[in-house]
């Protein structure tokens, strides 16, 4: 007989960006004409930089000429985008090597994949609010979920404590949802903790290029130490704007091992399995997006996004809403006024402003009571959000 994978039952019936859709669709039927501003969602708006675009027009022309024709590529990646990776690495003074870089379709994808390396026993630590994926791939497997809450009063950045046990750690900084990113020192704390007890570090790299503070590392392999603790997973799509190219990598470091076992090993060894690889067209978009004009033209559209989130940060201000995030991260975590719940807070910037936040609630319980708002949109729509808002409250 056919027996259901039951991780899947303690999911909640629906995604919660589906639900959130949902409540948009119903409004827009109930209102037809009345244009919505989304301020909430994680998707870009800024075109590619040029020299991507003409990356990929060279790589689509090479496809259709029979000598430069490519077909199955390396299942981890090209070397030509490993050695783009590993440079943009050392920018940050940090030395990898290129099989310790294995090029992906995109963080989300390996965020979970990499848990096939795990035995379901292990326990996870999310520390909340936290993007709903990481809970909802770990209880598909079947693990026990610990949650440490970020709070106000630890700028939602909580440390580790002496007595905190587990064996596998969720770190995104800088975060989403809140936006808040650790300091060298405070993310220091946690590759100690780490190495002290065995454990390891997922870090979530996506949102590193929106720092602006000069002691927030970009990367946790720029810690000591951290290669003997930390799988550190990135991507392009913030970076660069790639959110619809899906393009992303994994940093495996060789120095990382568990009871004796090389993980880099594992996970060569469960990608050639389970991956036939990203398209050739892909990889030369992600080569030329990482180049240092690249990077130049790339640091526009970041720094428009920026300037969006100091927009909504000075709106938030003048109203006195407490907020974290808006500057080294695309986005803005505030606590919902009146002791409204993110949901009803949602509900109340949809109806009245025709503005679409995302409620908290769904990043965890610590995330109740809170309302996330993203720097991605237009420079237009921003400015009109910040005017509906200031109007709204």
């Amino acid at each position: 007989m056919i027996r259901i994978n039951e991780g899947y039952l303690s999911l909640t019936p629906a995604f919660f960006f589906t639900k959130i859709g949902e409540e948009i669709a119903a409004f827009e039927k109930r209102h037809p004409g009345k244009r919505l501003l989304h301020l909430g969602v994680g998707d870009v708006t800024k075109p590619l930089a040029p020299v991507v675009i003409e990356a990929m027009h060279r790589a689509v022309s090479e496809q259709g000429d029979a000598a430069s024709f490519h077909g199955y590529l390396p299942e981890t990646g090209t070397d030509f985008l490993k050695e783009a990776i590993v440079a943009y690495y050392a920018r940050r003074n940090v030395t990898l090597s290129m099989d310790e870089v294995f090029i992906s379709s995109g963080a989300a994808d390996d965020l979970g994949a990499i848990l096939h390396l795990f035995s379901p026993e292990n326990r996870v630590l999310l520390i909340e609010p936290a993007y709903p994926a990481y809970a909802d791939a770990n209880q598909m497997d079947g693990r026990k979920l610990i949650r440490l809450p970020g709070t106000p009063e630890n700028g939602f950045l909580p440390l580790p404590s002496p007595d905190l046990q587990t064996e596998l750690v969720y770190l995104c900084s800088p975060n989403n949802p809140t936006g808040a990113a650790y300091t060298r020192g405070q993310l220091q704390q946690w590759v100690d903790w780490a190495k002290a007890r065995q454990a390891l570090i997922l870090f979530d790299a996506a949102y590193e290029a929106f720092i602006a503070d000069a002691d927030v590392p970009h990367s946790i392999l720029e810690l000591p130490g951290a290669e003997t603790c930390a799988i550190e997973i990135s991507s392009l799509s913030k970076t660069a704007g790639f959110t619809g190219m899906r393009l992303g990598y994994t940093v495996v470091p060789k120095d990382l091992r568990v009871n004796g076992v090389s993980l880099n090993d594992l996970w060569r060894r469960d990608r050639c399995t389970r991956t036939n690889g990203v398209s050739y067209i892909m990889q030369r978009a992600g080569e030329a997006a990482l180049s240092e004009e690249g990077q130049r033209q790339n640091r526009v559209n970041i720094d428009c996004y920026r300037e969006n989130g100091r927009i909504l940060s000075d709106a938030l201000r003048s109203e006195g809403l407490w907020f974290t995030g808006g500057r080294n991260a695309p986005y803005l975590w505030l606590m919902c006024p009146d002791g409204m719940s993110g949901w009803a807070f949602f509900s109340r910037l949809l109806e009245q402003a025709q503005i679409v936040g995302t409620p908290g609630e769904g990043f965890g319980p610590s995330g109740a009571g809170y309302l996330r708002l993203s720097c991605f949109a237009s420079r237009g729509d921003t400015e009109e959000g910040a005017r509906r808002l200031m109007k709204a409250l």
